[in-house]
């Protein structure tokens, strides 16, 4: 049972469980801050429930709702419905806040989110993380800032590339935010095969594992990466930063649990996830 697979990160994760009998309510169908009653009936059966539903903009009020009530419902149902199913949670690295330089975040690590999407996925993870305490097979995997085909523009990437690919096509000039920072940015399908590896699981999983690349990458160098496969100049960096990030200068992910408990690591290049969002594209036509 897949929630939010019509997302960005969910179409990946459908990608990734082809072979497996696979259903994915439409959100216009299944409203998870409805109530577990509306949910429940929808479990049964199940082998493993996938929740890459949530909410990731908006007022405090609406990022409560999609990722604090609606996981509160989902496992309530799910306890009630098929509490021998695994549960795997998508959880954010917004949980973490600001970071030491230099330093990978470990899942060991006290979480301090500086947002109010933050504060939302960690509420959210701490409801998975009680039910995993009572003895239920429930894990969160707490994606750092993923990329490839499909980010939407809400996402840096995103931005970025539509801007290089419009400028490209004859507009004008890319530009974006400050690009001070450093993120761990990680291929959505490599995301989708640490969901699928550890939704088919057999052995028991720890409450929460890292899924990131393992590496802090420069902002700027992102963007100039970006610009190079457009054959574009660097975008200039206007306005302010993103309210959900502007506050982390570093962040980057200890992958050592993930790895011992799935044997996951990231596979895909950061030039080809870029290349895979339409970067390159004329450079490979004679």
């Amino acid at each position: 049972m897949l929630f939010g697979g019509a997302g960005f990160l969910g179409r990946h994760v459908a990608a990734a469980l082809t072979g497996h009998d696979v259903v994915a309510p439409a959100r216009s169908a299944v409203d998870l801050t409805a109530g577990p009653e509306a949910i429940a009936g929808l479990l049964r059966g199940a082998d493993a429930i996938v929740n890459c539903a949530g909410v990731t903009t908006g007022p405090a009020a609406g990022l409560a709702a999609g990722n604090v009530v609606a996981v509160a419902h989902l496992l309530t149902a799910w306890e009630r419905a098929e509490p021998g199913a695994r549960l795997v949670h998508l959880g954010s690295a917004a949980e973490y806040g600001a970071a030491a330089p230099g330093r990978p975040v470990a899942e060991t690590d006290e979480p301090e989110p500086v947002s109010a999407y933050g504060h939302s996925k960690l509420a959210g993870t701490a409801l998975v993380a009680a039910a995993h305490r009572r003895g239920l097979p429930a894990t969160v995997l707490r994606v750092f800032n993923p990329l490839g085909p499909g980010t939407p523009a809400a996402l840096l990437p995103g931005r970025l590339v539509a801007g290089l690919r419009a400028a490209a096509d004859g507009g004008p000039p890319a530009t974006t935010g400050p690009l001070d920072g450093h993120r761990d940015f990680v291929d959505a399908r490599d995301v989708a095969a640490a969901v699928r590896t550890a939704a088919t699981a057999r052995a028991p999983l720890p409450a929460l594992l890292n899924v990131g690349s393992g590496r802090a990458t420069a902002l700027r160098d992102l963007a100039g990466l970006a610009a190079a496969l457009a054959e574009q100049p660097p975008p200039a960096e206007l306005g302010g930063g993103s309210a959900r990030s502007a506050a982390v200068t570093w962040q980057q992910a200890d992958l050592a649990r993930v790895t011992a408990a799935l044997g996951w690591r990231p596979r895909v290049p950061l030039a080809q996830s870029l290349r895979d969002m339409g970067l390159g594209v004329r450079a490979a036509v004679p």
